[in-house]
């Protein structure tokens, strides 16, 4: 689409947790490490970026962890003497074989799965203790698990009980050195989208699942570029999806809903954003205007793939109070990517999220571009999406996208545009595109739609710039001819020789020569000199010849003999008639098969391709017209 560009795996990048091995960890603190028990780098996916319709390559980056030189404390927790049945849990599970506990103790790698754990059924079960106590024996790596831990778990709070806990204990966890702030943010902004979005879906978790894999496939499929990195991309992306999906799962079962997920109350959705605001206050400068920019494009990417299934009105609903709300924070944390979201997400069609992002825009004073996200919208035949940009976003541009959907023959856009009401420059310029192009169809319905008056300014400037643009097919060009555009058979046969005569340097060479062999007054005469030549050859098989097949001609009847003659000349013209007229030299071509026919009544000059035609089949077999008619 010209040089607009279309993200499709998200707007900027996409960092998520690394989810290599989801079965060795909680369902809910899917993490990575190297050899040294290191936190490994995140892996951050990349947009796919579409120029032109074709999207480029996808790359793969490597990003540091941060690293806290403050050193860790126990300011707050509460673990100790007075909580037995916490240390009798810990030392069970053969976390604890000697003294070392906190930032002394250097987790094995199933040390630290297993601890993490344990923090993840505490707090699923609300049991603030037990989680209070883990954190004491967290090394640093385990502290940023626990801290995406508890954040994720906000968005299935129900009471001010349980928000005051998970608030209090997010609170422990930062004060005794929690410090990926950036993680926490891009992975719950992810899994809350998600949240959200199964609210307002009817079928299963499992069935959820299904769909948003074949979303993501023919996301990718629309993609040009590396197979194999698209592949790669496509695993990344559908592990974070299904890793999202457990953790609901897992959230819904511990509140007692089987493979669904419950629809949370106003009350409930406030809690929630509550919860999201203290842990941004927590995080204070450590979260750049780059992490809110990244939260944000995490947060929108969900709810392009779950697009299809919304019920229409589901961004004024219950459901999307929460990513409404989420969004907005992230906004007014520096998130400047609200634009190129909404471009996405009105190129994949996602309406809701569409309706949402121009509510955010307007709550913020921010500017989208409406009619870019209109050519988006329109480019990839998304109705629905349309009517929302033009209706509630006010899109007016409706040139470029009417002009581009006639270019590559989209008839249900075009109709759309015309419906919606076109001026008749619009209406002018992509009949223009279209014959240029050679879409019949298109040039057939937007035809009507022109007013006389402009074609008949206007109609040399569209037959030169159909040729100009015809890219080697002059189809287009013949479709108007034929069809009479000008609704005057002698002004569009005039028009036509005019620019077969002309010399402009404008005029395409190519629609010059197709004008002057077919459509001039010369082309016409040279069709009346042909029409003789194949009538005397005609006579001098009949008449002159001694073979047997002379002899047979002059057996047959009439009719037989006019239709060896002229069927050739009848087919051609049928296959040319399907418009009003005939080109220039056909029709020469028809006036002097008329001529030696014997009607002299038809021999005008001005007589019609259609009239014409008829005189030839009044003299040939009805089985032949009926054959030639179907």
């Amino acid at each position: 689409m010209g040089d607009e560009k279309i993200a499709v795996m998200g707007s900027n990048s996409m960092h998520l947790a690394n989810a290599t091995n989801p079965e060795d960890f909680p369902i809910c603190s899917e993490m990575q490490t190297d050899e040294n028990g290191i936190p490994s780098t995140r892996n951050e996916i990349v947009a796919f970026t579409q120029e032109n319709g074709e999207a480029s390559n996808v790359v793969f980056s490597r990003e540091a962890p941060l690293v806290n030189k403050e050193p860790r404390t126990s300011a707050g927790c509460t673990y100790g003497a007075k909580k037995p049945k916490s240390r009798m849990l810990i030392v069970d599970s053969g976390i604890i074989k000697n003294e070392k506990v906190g930032h002394e103790k250097k987790f094995s790698r199933q040390e630290r799965i297993e601890l993490g754990r344990l923090f993840q059924d505490a707090v699923s079960s609300h049991d603030w203790e037990i989680a209070e106590s883990l954190i004491l024996l967290a090394d640093l790596q385990t502290l940023n698990d626990a801290l995406c831990i508890s954040l994720d778990s906000i968005w299935f709070l129900s009471t001010e009980q349980e928000l005051h806990g998970i608030t209090g204990l997010i609170r422990k966890i930062i004060a005794n050195g929690a410090f990926d702030f950036t993680r926490a943010a891009l992975r719950t902004s992810f899994l809350a989208s998600c949240v959200s979005a199964c609210q307002s879906r009817t079928m299963s978790l499992a069935d959820t699942v299904t769909v948003m894999a074949q979303r993501l496939h023919e996301r990718l499929q629309e993609c040009s570029g590396d197979e194999v990195l698209k592949a790669e991309a496509g695993a990344k992306v559908q592990k974070f999806t299904e890793w999202a999906l457990k953790c609901i799962g897992f959230h819904s079962r511990s509140q007692g809903n089987r493979d669904r997920v419950s629809q949370s109350s106003a009350v409930e959705i406030q809690l929630q954003l509550s919860a999201f605001k203290i842990f941004l206050d927590l995080a204070g400068n450590n979260l750049t205007g780059k992490d809110f920019t990244e939260a944000f494009d995490a947060a929108c990417f969900p709810l392009t793939l779950f697009s299809s299934s919304f019920d229409p009105g589901w961004a004024s609903g219950i459901s999307a109070t929460a990513i409404q709300g989420l969004l907005g924070m992230l906004v007014e944390g520096g998130a400047d990517n609200v634009n190129q979201c909404f471009l996405e997400a009105s190129r994949f069609g996602s309406t809701e999220l569409v309706r949402i992002l121009l509510q955010i825009a307007q709550r913020n004073s921010l500017d989208v571009d409406v009619d870019l996200a209109l050519g988006f919208a329109s480019h990839y035949g998304k109705i629905g999406t349309m009517e929302c940009l033009v209706e509630e976003g006010n899109a007016m541009a409706f040139l470029g996208p009417l002009m581009r959907a006639a270019e590559r023959g989209c008839l249900q856009v075009v109709q759309w545009f015309v419906k919606r009401g076109c001026r008749d420059m619009e209406l002018c310029l992509a009949l223009t595109a279209a014959t240029s192009s050679s879409q019949i169809e298109i040039a057939a319905y937007l035809l009507p739609h022109v007013p006389r008056h402009v074609l008949a300014a206007l109609s040399i400037e569209i037959l030169k710039a159909a040729g100009e643009r015809s890219g080697g097919s002059l189809d287009g060009v013949a479709f108007l001819l034929c069809s009479d555009f000008l609704g005057d058979p002698a002004a569009t046969y005039a028009v036509a020789d005019s620019i077969s005569r002309s010399k402009d340097e404008a005029v395409a060479p190519e629609l010059r020569c197709f004008l002057q062999e077919h459509w001039s007054k010369a082309a016409f005469v040279q069709g009346l000199r042909e029409g003789q030549e194949h009538y005397l050859n005609m006579v001098r098989i009949l008449k002159w010849g001694g073979s047997p097949i002379s002899i047979c001609l002059r057996d047959l009847p009439a009719p037989l003999r006019v239709a060896i003659a002229y069927l050739p000349l009848y087919r051609e013209c049928v296959k040319e008639a399907g418009g009003c007229l005939l080109s220039q030299r056909l029709r020469g071509q028809l006036v002097e098969a008329a001529r030696r026919l014997g009607e002299n009544g038809v021999l005008e000059e001005a007589s019609q391709g259609k009239e014409l035609l008829a005189v030839l089949e009044h003299h040939l077999p009805t089985f032949l017209l009926h054959t030639y008619s179907e």
